[in-house]
């Protein structure tokens, strides 16, 4: 069986022109929408999630339930 050369030459200049250039304006969209002049109080949230229970630590759902029932038998 031989492979289709003309099929493999179309894809390998698609690939070197047209992706490449569709991938860089890809690249420089994100960047951008990075960026903007908007997003800073979204990106600084999300880089305080960590940071939000500083005081006491966050606790599931089963432990809060466990603690409040041990706190009602007391």
């Amino acid at each position: 069986m031989e492979p289709d050369t003309e099929t493999y030459s179309f894809l390998r200049q698609f690939a070197d022109s047209w992706m490449l250039l569709l991938l860089f304006v890809f690249f420089i969209g994100v960047v951008v929408w990075v960026f903007r002049p908007g997003s800073r109080k979204t990106h600084d949230d999300t880089a305080n999630i960590p940071f939000r229970h500083e005081d006491k630590p966050a606790t599931s759902e089963h432990e809060e339930g466990e603690n409040s029932e041990e706190e009602r038998k007391k």
